[in-house]
């Protein structure tokens, strides 16, 4: 090489971006506030492969989504010594590869799974701020759990979360929530709207036409302000929700109420991706222009099944890290717990509206808390508690809640259980923390 040529310096892909101090440690502390909470929720790491096979997310998250049509980098590899060239993509969501490695290594066949990753995806669209080509995601995936209690208990993670980052409820960020139902449910939504479009195709965008038979509750979705009478008047698929739909949505609404959180029911909130059905749900915020959603997800029940696995019902959501970090100021973080402080056992899921608030005001105080989902016996639960590592389970047996209080029962050592005022659980909650 000549003396006198000059090297040109190379640069980032545009829309891939560099993260160095101090930026970095603002990530640091985002990331270490994340898995303190997700701690006290009982959720444990996972972490799959950025690269998979492209099949993998045509399946999972639907061949005719803006995801899979537009935004994936998917590729050829090359071919090896017979010829053959596997077909891959960088992941542009999480929960796909998660299932995929729940299925390879049987991981559902004993217990069910309360999981979270964090790391980088990708999707080909035009950078933004707050959007970028590589992003990073926080999600989190319960699998496993069929009842509302686990959907409700996703979304106070959430909010567990925005407290903890010193966000306000309903005013820097808001719950949205939704129901779709079950697929024969939304095959007969489906051709209703279907026939409504086709009525109104004077006012349907390019975008719109195209969808209006692959994939029409998308159109809802549209931001398009010429369509927005037009998607407001559409069938709502509300309507169309049998009883058991209904049912758990309602107990999922029943379980927010009795904590206190507030939520906008919105009919046209349908996610972009195939594989959602009954609850599902965003939490948006009014300053960050048009990127609005910081936090998204629902339930999949049919995704382990549609990959391959044994049906097994699950819920989930995930976050943008680059989104949420444009809504703080300022970070004051809590160093995670290896464990549990304690397990709440719950004989009988039905009274959970009336304990859940004491488990969110011991979360508020700073103890972590594991609760039981799903049932089962005194003897299991316990078992379940002692191998969870908490150094006290918190016993909301019939008898104790009939006097108005919760027992307290040491793990670790031979103590007597006690009990503890549901009332006032600020005037005990520390003796739950460590010395």
């Amino acid at each position: 090489m000549s003396e006198n040529k000059k090297v040109q310096p190379l640069q980032a892909v545009k829309g891939m971006n560099d993260i160095l101090p101090p930026e970095s440690a603002r990530w640091e502390q985002l990331e270490a506030t994340m898995r303190s909470v997700l701690l006290r929720y009982g959720y444990s790491n996972v972490r799959v492969p950025i690269v998979e096979p492209t099949a993998l997310f045509v399946r999972g998250i639907g061949e005719v989504t803006d995801i899979v049509e537009k935004e994936m980098y998917a590729f050829e590899d090359r071919a090896d010594k017979h010829g053959q060239a596997e077909h891959l993509a960088l992941r542009p969501e999480g929960t796909a590869g998660v299932v995929r490695a729940m299925i390879e290594h049987s991981y559902l066949r004993d217990s069910p799974r309360r999981l979270y990753y964090v790391g980088p995806m990708f999707r080909r669209e035009k950078p933004q701020k707050g959007r970028y080509r590589q992003f990073h995601q926080m999600g989190i995936e319960a699998l496993g759990f069929a009842g509302p209690d686990v959907d409700a208990e996703v979304i106070l993670l959430a909010r567990t979360l925005w407290r903890e980052l010193g966000l306000k409820e309903g005013e820097d960020v808001t719950l949205e929530i939704n129901c779709l139902g079950q697929a024969e449910e939304r095959r007969a939504h489906r051709e209703a709207l279907i026939a409504y479009l086709e009525q109104h195709q004077a006012v349907l965008d390019e975008e719109a036409r195209r969808r209006m038979h692959s994939n029409p509750l998308r159109v809802l979705d549209t931001k398009n302000p010429a369509m927005q009478a037009m998607a407001e008047g559409a069938p709502k698929l509300l309507d169309f929700l049998g009883e058991a739909s209904l049912a758990h949505f309602n107990g999922v609404r029943a379980l927010l109420d009795a904590v206190g959180l507030a939520y906008r029911i919105n009919p046209r909130l349908v996610r972009g991706l195939d594989y959602y059905n009954l609850t599902v749900f965003e939490w948006v915020t009014t300053k960050l222009g048009a990127q609005g959603t910081v936090c998204a997800g629902g339930r999949y029940d049919g995704l382990v099944e549609q990959l391959g696995g044994k049906p097994t019902p699950a819920v989930g959501f995930g976050m943008g890290l680059e989104r949420l970090l444009l809504l703080l100021e300022t970070l004051q973080l809590k160093a995670p717990v290896a464990a549990p402080h304690v397990y709440a056992i719950v004989p009988d899921p039905a009274e959970l509206p009336r304990l859940l608030p004491t488990l969110e005001a011991l979360r508020a105080a700073g103890v972590a808390v594991q609760m039981h989902a799903g049932g089962g016996s005194f003897k299991s639960q316990f078992k379940k508690a002692d191998a969870s590592g908490a150094r006290f389970a918190l016993v909301f047996g019939a008898d104790e809640l009939a006097r108005g209080e919760v027992g307290l029962k040491s793990l670790r050592d031979s103590a007597e259980q006690v009990s503890r005022p549901l009332a006032d659980v600020t005037a005990w909650a520390a003796e739950l923390l460590p010395a």
